[in-house]
């Protein structure tokens, strides 16, 4: 991939800072991004190398910007099958399966979606300077269902604009512990760092974690455990596990925020990814992907089904 070259006129008037400036004019690259960029020489005002990411811009000048390649990703791409729900040059919307890790970390240096996804897609622009796609929201690791990855620094600020606004639908199916208070609801509770044990999250008082709110609506009703729908309004880590288990309903198979042993027959937690909508780079209109509940939740539905006829 060719480097890149922006020239872009400040107008003059009401002098500004430069970082700001650029913020505006490219809104395709993130603050940082700019900054990075500023610093390493590759940004001029009048042909003048730029000398600080807050030099003020006060009368009218060229402001040229150099974007180099993308630099190789030091991830090894990885030839894992990966279930494609859509793809365009802009973003990949996967499907993942439960027990895949979205993003390499501590203990999890291979195998990880972004792996597959490097190795799946041959001509990544990549994010930040880098060749690797852009991990736009998070699923747990024993979480399955929709993810989306933007393959560009532009789509990548596009979807997380929208998610910082609240504008993305996001829909779960959770089959939980007993039943909710009410059949219907919303819960508003603050989430940060569990204070015994800060591997964890918990619910908090809410000047000490961020404020959560998901909504929730029952689907069916079983004995013993209750399938809902719910929506996720905020994005807070292990939100809808947590919001569940304050409602006093667990998810099925959470043993960190639920029940030590599950209370039934399944090796992960029962929380599903199933619908996303979203506005995709250059439409007006949001787009909704969906994808089906996978086979091993659909075994313990059918199961319920078969024991309470």
């Amino acid at each position: 991939m060719n480097e890149r070259l922006f020239n872009i006129y400040f107008e003059g008037g009401e002098e500004q800072r430069l970082d700001k400036f650029l913020v505006t004019a490219l809104p395709e690259l993130s603050r940082s991004r700019l900054q990075a960029l500023i610093k390493a020489g590759l940004v001029t005002i009048d042909g003048q190398m730029a000398r600080k990411v807050g030099q003020l811009l006060v009368k009218r000048a060229q402001v040229q910007v150099r974007i180099p390649p993308p630099q190789p990703s030091d991830l090894t791409p990885e030839a894992i099958p990966l279930d494609i729900v859509f793809e365009n040059a802009d973003l990949l919307v996967v499907n993942k399966p439960a027990g895949m890790v979205v993003h390499p970390a501590a203990g999890h240096s291979a195998g990880t979606l972004v792996h597959a996804a490097l190795a799946h897609v041959s001509d990544l622009e990549g994010i930040g300077g880098e060749q690797r796609p852009g991990v736009v929201h998070r699923l747990d690791k024993n979480t399955s269902g929709l993810i989306l990855l933007a393959k560009n620094d532009a789509a990548y600020h596009w979807f997380q604009n929208q998610f910082r606004a609240r504008q993305v639908g996001k829909m779960y199916l959770a089959l939980v512990d007993g039943a909710p208070p009410t059949p219907h609801g919303r819960v508003e509770a603050a989430i940060g760092r569990d204070p015994a044990q800060r591997k964890k999250m918990a619910v908090v008082p809410p000047k000490k974690g961020r404020l959560a709110f998901t909504e929730y609506h029952t689907l069916q009703n079983f004995p013993a455990h209750s399938l809902l729908e719910v929506h996720p309004i905020t994005g807070r880590t292990h939100q809808i596990r947590l919001h569940l288990a304050f409602l006093g309903c667990p998810v099925v198979g959470d043993t960190i925020y639920g029940r030590a042993h599950p209370s039934l027959p399944l090796n992960r937690h029962f929380l599903h990814a199933a619908r996303l909508t979203i506005r995709l780079p250059g439409e007006a209109a949001a787009r909704t992907f969906e994808a089906p509940l996978p086979e091993d939740l659909t075994r313990v539905l059918e199961g319920l089904d078969n024991g309470h006829r």
